[in-house]
């Protein structure tokens, strides 16, 4: 029997919260009753400031509020977070730091992207992206890309249960450790980085991999996570597979089977 695998935080497809039963047909006209995501608001703010309203599944409200924060540049990694309020009831989360902070200006200069569910990312942090370098001597073998994508398939998911979610994971050599989904894949990309900062998780020999498209805005996600390797089974964009090779990100797409393509960091994989 093969062994169960171990994430610290993975996919609930039992909670009943995030999805509910719908009725329909089938292509054969039979009446039939089906799964479906639930999708929910959550506004957050930074302090006294509203920062934005995400669409979500409304798991791990916590983790996505920093996360998107940290990602946008609006949270440093040096920021002391004092405290972090959820309200279920108008599902709104406050993020409270000790730094006073005020975005009003940068909130008017936001990019919409080409991410699922309209993700957005702010001018200033093209120029942050484009300067950092990520030197992680980090290598992933050959065989690793398969048995990755085996795993994090065999897993019990919402997309498994429901379909209509992206998943990105965390792994440590060919072992996922850590598993996000939502609606969006940004989304799951921010729950991470959330996680990660919050449990002081060393981002520089880890591999990411996600589901979905590599996008400039997953690129630039993954780049200021600190994460040397990106693995998806979808496709590139030129301006993502650009961004990778200027900070010697390793672009793994289209990893299907025993197959995928490189498109930067090449050396970083280990073909023995």
């Amino acid at each position: 029997m093969a062994k169960k695998q171990k994430y610290l935080v993975a996919p609930n497809p039992k909670n009943k919260f995030l999805t509910k039963s719908i009725s329909g047909y089938d292509e054969n006209n039979k009446k039939i009753t089906t799964k479906v995501i639930k999708e929910k608001s959550l506004t957050i703010f930074l302090n006294d400031q509203e920062i934005v309203t995400l669409m979500s599944i409304g798991d791990h409200p916590k983790y996505l509020a920093i996360g998107y924060l940290l990602n946008q540049n609006m949270l440093k990694n040096n920021d002391i977070i004092k405290k972090v309020e959820f309200d279920n009831d108008i599902d709104v989360i406050v993020v409270r730091t000790k730094r006073k902070t005020n975005y009003e200006k940068k909130l008017q200069k936001k990019i919409r992207t080409s991410g699922c569910a309209v993700g957005t990312v702010f001018g200033d942090i093209f120029d942050e992206v484009k300067k950092k370098k990520l030197n992680s001597q980090k290598k992933i073998k050959h065989k690793w890309i398969y048995e990755i994508s085996k795993k994090i398939n065999l897993t019990p998911s919402l997309y498994l249960e429901a379909g209509a979610v992206h998943g990105c994971a965390i792994i440590i050599n060919n072992n996922p450790i850590i598993y996000m989904e939502d609606v969006g894949r940004h989304n799951a990309v921010d729950k991470i980085a959330g996680y990660m900062f919050l449990k002081k998780i060393n981002p520089t020999n880890k591999i990411f991999y996600t589901t979905g498209r590599l996008t400039s805005e997953m690129i630039i996600k993954t780049i200021k996570i600190g994460v040397p390797i990106l693995i998806s089974r979808s496709g590139f964009t030129s301006w993502g597979a650009e961004l990778a090779k200027d900070s010697n990100l390793t672009l793994i797409g289209r990893a299907k089977g025993k197959k995928y393509i490189v498109l930067s960091g090449e050396q970083r994989i280990d073909y023995k």
